[in-house]
């Protein structure tokens, strides 16, 4: 080869190599992503508030490639009895699904059960009396089925 058309080449490699850098860096998770995660599936009402309001507004998470998709509460009803679970199952859902895309599930599997049934008892608490106990029950069969089965 001549000389003018290996320094061609190179310098068409270098471009290359520069471009696909870039296309992969502009393509990859924020490096927060775990700890983002992390704070959209805690047991507490202010981590549940955050993920609503990312999920309301997925838009602006894009970057973090979450996977939002869900079947709410799977084969069991959404709204038992009129409770309404299905927000609770759908938050649920995220966790299970992006921590098994991470790998992390089963680090995970036990604070995630336990922020659902942690949600669900929050949806009780808006009733009193025979009606809450009778949420609150089931909660209890919702949170052991996820456990056992989830």
């Amino acid at each position: 080869m001549r000389p003018t058309a290996t320094k061609g080449l190179v310098a068409a490699g270098v471009t290359a190599a520069a471009l696909l850098a870039t296309a992969t860096t502009a393509e990859a998770a924020p490096a927060d992503k775990a700890q983002v995660l992390s704070s959209f599936t805690q047991t507490s009402a202010s981590s549940y508030n955050s993920w609503a309001s990312a999920e309301a507004n997925r838009g602006a998470w894009s970057a973090y490639g979450f996977n939002w998709s869900t079947d709410y509460c799977s084969s069991s009803p959404d709204n038992p009895f009129g409770f309404p679970f299905q927000k609770s199952c759908q938050r649920h859902d995220f966790g299970y699904r992006n921590y098994k895309e991470m790998g992390a599930f089963s680090a995970h599997k036990s604070r995630l059960d336990s922020a659902f049934y942690e949600d669900l008892k929050r949806v009780c608490n808006r009733y009193s009396g025979a009606t809450k106990s009778a949420c609150n029950s089931t909660a209890w069969v919702y949170y052991q089925a996820v456990r056992a089965f989830g």
